[in-house]
């Protein structure tokens, strides 16, 4: 389990983070949800071990994540960020396989060209593969950059300890097939062990594929906990402050309405 413990992240005189605590389960999907300058993606980056905190600490299986080698985070754990930007002439088959570098020279090596393959398929670019990464549209750069955090976590064996995805912003190229499809992947990911924290910003999504939410707001947890007790109308019209209505659709599915 991947543990932040009362983390603080300063900018100057500004918190961008204040005091923040919750948890990233393996076999769940964490959704981390807030306005525009809540402080979801400084989050990913200190849970992810990208960032140091000015104040407290994250944990990994027990152990402070800032005495971990990066190479051995990156075993562990794959990120994806809002923006991935390439300046070299790389194909999206080059791409994906940045995400076996950590495993270079390692017995987890054989496995690459399984890993690509599988990272692939279930990201859905076959079509993409040998094209030029610069020549993709927005939402196929996200997906070949989502097939690269799946390379990085994808192991053959199931026995090498939890394995996290972090993801920024994951959906927010895609369109609305894609959105699903992807999600939808993350789940099935989460099924095999993989703990997943993501930040959304479509609610509805949130309540289709997490298993908990993170309710953020100005830097600080307004909520948190299981999906069915934190996505309901009081909460999210708090944290968003704009009237929140959920309705029940005719097949007995919720919808929620901003």
């Amino acid at each position: 389990m991947i543990e932040a413990r009362g983390i603080s992240v300063h900018a100057g005189r500004r918190k961008l983070i204040d005091d923040v605590s919750f948890g990233i389960a393996p076999g769940r999907v964490t959704a981390l949800l807030g306005p525009n300058g809540a402080g979801k993606s400084t989050i990913i980056s200190v849970l992810s071990g990208e960032k140091r905190p000015d104040a407290g600490r994250v944990e990994i299986d027990g152990a402070a994540m800032q005495e971990m080698q990066p190479l051995w985070l990156a075993r562990r754990r794959a990120v994806l960020l809002q923006n991935s930007s390439l300046d070299f002439a790389f194909t999206a088959a080059e791409v994906v396989s940045l995400g076996r570098l950590p495993f270079t020279a390692t017995e987890d090596a054989l496995d690459d060209d399984e890993a690509l393959m599988a990272a692939r398929r279930i990201a859905g670019i076959e079509p993409l593969w040998e094209q030029l990464y610069q020549t993709l549209s927005g939402g196929e750069r996200q997906r070949v950059q989502f097939a690269r955090a799946l390379a990085q976590i994808w192991r053959r064996k199931r026995d090498g300890g939890p394995r996290y995805l972090f993801l920024d912003e994951p959906t927010s190229a895609l369109d609305l097939r894609h959105r699903r499809s992807i999600l939808a992947a993350v789940r099935d990911l989460a099924g095999e062990g993989i703990g997943v924290l993501a930040v959304l910003h479509d609610l509805n999504l949130a309540a289709d594929f997490a298993d908990d939410v993170v309710l953020l707001r100005e830097g600080r947890v307004l909520a948190k906990g299981p999906k069915d007790e934190i996505l309901n109308e009081r909460d999210l019209s708090d944290c968003f402050e704009v009237p929140v209505e959920i309705v029940v659709r005719p097949g007995g599915t919720a919808a929620i309405l901003a």
